[in-house]
């Protein structure tokens, strides 16, 4: 049998506490140091312990930016991870499941795909005193499958758990080892697909979210506020782990409300600050994000989607808090929204939206959502060399000394942008005034003196549209269907592309990620030249279509609205497309 190489996608499905989240980060960075390139992504529900858990892993050679629905290789730690994803298996793949678990059956399924029977429990019993390894095992007999060198996992095993020690590193290898031998045994020639090794490329597996926080180091964060809600809560994990290496101020505050008034008031002290939550957390940011953009105070708000309303689905993904964004806290003022795609624009994002933080004196929100935040994502170590941290006007204290009276919030300023002071500097006082405010911050409430500070306010967000970068049409200039599309939507849309090249349909593709200004020229000149446009969003309404008719008029019709807590899976998107 000729097999397919290095092109495979592989599931552990069970309950939680079973260890699949840490056992498929084991394949999916085993993968990785033989040089491969992997995705991944997890479900699981909104509880404690127990319900339905998956890890799903994608391998290649090749860049993979997002996940199939068709699976290979399935490891089955209970019946209903067979019964709910026997139907994703590709035809003669592979289902690993324990014989000796009364509970499992796989007698009257499928006749198309591998049955593989692997004691499991016993293995693990047996070699480790502890059923609860059976994912040890399972990931032996994965790699056995695969025919993938057992010594290679070996080393990954020693770096994983070398904080605990010898003894468990060695009863880890010791469990893999018993899982790997046993499919080893079994008459394993008929599965059609394998994994070989290439010439390691020393790159990194990564999430969204730790790529937000890499990107907030690097950019100069030096305060952090958050409470903890899924799916932003591995944010402040990370920035609470590595606070003390970068000389950073992370704080788990009571509530949101506490979180971004901490935020404000680190940034309105002169130092680079950011928060994170998502969904109802965002709701209780409002007040304070308003603030934020009255005193002209520079903060970046992370918003990690979740579907809701109220508690919703949160533990799963979605894009239905677009319009929020671009309309949260009472009133007229510049919002300003980014939304990264994947997790090197996660990365570069998240610190120029501390630059822009600073230099426009305003909050930022970076819109993310659980899809992008949570999967991992293999990418060369992230370089920051090229980044400069841009900290905006600042007036010195030689110019306050000057005997110049120092207005804060100058009307006049061509760009909308005034000087700031920071407290402690002579002469530089002001009031931080939640009212509408004169030059010096005092509550003013003249109509002349509103409209001076709402124009000043809206010329900063004028300058920056001016400035900013503009969305690239990527792939063949005159192609058959043009995608438009914002946020994580983006890994599903590439690998889409990939499938519809089989098909001689030609693509390319609009991803809009500064939508707040909205580059409204560009993409209306885009969809003009447009044969099909085709709308990609992960919710209900299409908002970044509402949105584009908004600002240019034109209402794309054709489009591929998915609301379910689910993320797209290519095939999806390229059966549209062939279908219509």
């Amino acid at each position: 049998m000729k097999k397919i190489v290095n092109n495979v996608t592989w599931k552990i499905s069970g309950e939680a506490g079973e260890g699949i989240m840490v056992t498929g980060l084991l394949f999916s960075k085993s993968c990785v140091r033989a040089g491969l390139k992997a995705f991944d992504y997890t479900e699981y529900p909104s509880l404690i312990r127990g319900g339905h858990n998956t890890y799903l892993t994608q391998v290649g050679e090749e860049d993979v930016f997002s996940h199939d629905r068709s699976v290979e290789i399935l490891v089955a730690l209970n019946q209903e991870s067979i019964v709910v994803h026997i139907d994703e298996l590709s035809a003669g793949g592979a289902v690993l499941f324990d014989p000796d678990d009364k509970k499992v059956s796989v007698e009257g399924l499928r006749k198309d795909i591998l049955y593989v029977p692997l004691q499991m429990a016993k293995i693990a019993s047996d070699i480790a005193g502890n059923r609860l390894m059976r994912n040890t095992v399972a990931l032996g007999a994965s790699f056995a499958l695969l025919e993938f060198p057992k010594e290679d996992v070996h080393k990954m095993l020693s770096d994983v758990f070398h904080s605990k020690g010898k003894d468990v590193i060695q009863q880890n290898i010791d469990t893999f080892n018993g899982g790997y031998d046993s499919v080893s045994k079994q008459q394993v020639d008929r599965f059609g697909w394998k994994i070989e090794k290439k010439k390691p490329k020393g790159d990194i597996v990564v999430t969204g979210n730790e790529a937000i926080a890499i990107g907030a180091i690097a950019g100069g964060c030096k305060f952090y506020s958050a409470y903890p809600m899924t799916p932003a809560s591995s944010i402040l994990g990370y920035m609470a782990d590595h606070a003390e290496q970068y000389g950073m101020v992370v704080k788990h505050a009571e509530d949101e409300i506490s979180v971004i008034n901490m935020a404000i008031g680190a940034g309105h002290m002169g130092t680079r600050s950011m928060c994170a939550t998502s969904g109802g957390g965002f709701a209780l940011m409002n007040e304070g994000y308003g603030l934020a953009a009255i005193t002209e105070t520079p903060v970046v708000i992370v918003l990690v989607q979740r579907p809701g309303p109220a508690t919703g689905l949160p533990t799963w993904t979605g894009q239905g808090d677009l319009q929020y964004a671009l309309h949260a806290a009472q009133g007229e003022f510049p919002r300003f929204v980014v939304a990264p795609g994947d997790v090197i624009e996660a990365f570069e994002m998240t610190a120029e939206a501390l630059n822009i933080a600073e230099e426009y004196q305003t909050p930022v929100i970076l819109i993310s959502d659980k899809q992008l935040a949570e999967s991992h994502q293999t990418v060369a170590p992230f370089d920051s060399s090229h980044f400069e941290i841009r900290r905006g006007k600042q007036v010195t204290q030689k110019e306050l000394d000057a005997g110049t009276v120092f207005f804060r919030y100058e009307s006049t300023v061509k760009d909308g942008v005034s000087p700031r002071s920071f407290p402690g500097m002579k002469n530089g006082i002001y009031v931080a005034n939640s009212d509408e405010h004169d030059g010096k911050g005092f509550s003013e409430e003249s109509s002349e003196n509103a409209i001076a500070m709402f124009k000043k306010r809206q010329r900063k967000f004028d300058t920056f549209k001016s400035q900013m970068p503009q969305p690239q049409l990527i792939g063949d200039k005159n192609a058959d269907v043009t995608f438009v599309f914002w946020g994580s939507v983006k890994g599903a849309v590439v690998e889409s592309i990939k499938r519809l090249k089989e098909y001689n349909v030609t693509t390319n593709y609009l991803q809009i990620a500064w939508v707040s200004p909205f580059p409204d020229e560009t993409v209306t000149k885009v969809l003009k030249d447009a044969k099909r446009p085709v709308l990609v969003e992960n919710n209900m309404e299409g908002q970044l279509g509402n949105l584009i008719r908004e600002k240019t008029g034109f209402d794309i019709k054709d489009k591929i609205l998915k609301f379910d807590g689910r993320p797209f899976f290519s095939e999806e998107i390229a059966a549209y497309i062939i279908k219509k």
